[in-house]
């Protein structure tokens, strides 16, 4: 497979795990709306970071370790349970929740530790990358060096730019948007 075809593809199967619907799509408008556009941009670096690390472990043998039973039910739980933390806190300040972009100093996570916490949490991601993740990486591999390389880079790219749309769609739609219905949203 040449490298044309690796970025393309790779740059399609990115956008099936960006535009899934999950925790980090909530934590971009969420964050979009404390910090304004950028947010955006600046969770995705954190889970570019990850996916890079998860990348170059992948490629030197954690796919193995993954792939046993207990390790991925183990991750999945935890995810799991990290992810409801977060949707009861989320639901808990839901009567207080506006639309402000200027959020409480020293509140939450910054959105570059973000983007790698929530994702890491996410047993979606988790998912992704042990089946669809893996299989692509393995396709790409057999390209060499330059193959995982351009797997990596076009599968970022789509994040970026699905997150980044996002948060510029929040950014000047919260103009049009009320409290009430930012936190039916939400």
């Amino acid at each position: 497979m040449n490298l044309m075809t690796i970025a393309g593809m790779s740059f399609l199967l990115g956008l099936s795990g960006a535009m899934m619907p999950g925790p980090l799509l909530t934590v971009t408008v969420t964050e979009t709306v404390r910090r304004g556009m950028w947010a955006g941009p600046l969770l995705m670096a954190g889970h570019a970071l990850l996916e890079g690390a998860l990348v170059l472990l992948l490629f030197f043998g954690l796919a193995d370790l993954v792939q046993d039973g207990s390790a991925f039910s183990v991750i999945a739980l935890a995810g799991g349970g990290m992810l409801l933390w977060m949707g009861y806190g989320m639901l808990r300040s839901l009567p207080t929740l506006r639309l402000e972009l200027v959020g409480e100093e020293g509140s939450g996570l910054h959105p570059l530790a973000a983007g790698a916490v929530v994702s890491l949490a996410n047993p979606y991601f988790t998912l992704w990358w042990a089946t669809v993740g893996m299989g692509y990486l393995a396709v790409a591999h057999k390209a060499g060096p330059a193959g995982v390389a351009v797997f990596y880079l076009f599968h970022i790219l789509a994040d970026f730019v699905w997150y980044t749309f996002v948060a510029g769609t929040v950014s000047f739609g919260r103009r049009f948007l009320s409290d009430r219905g930012y936190r039916i949203l939400v």
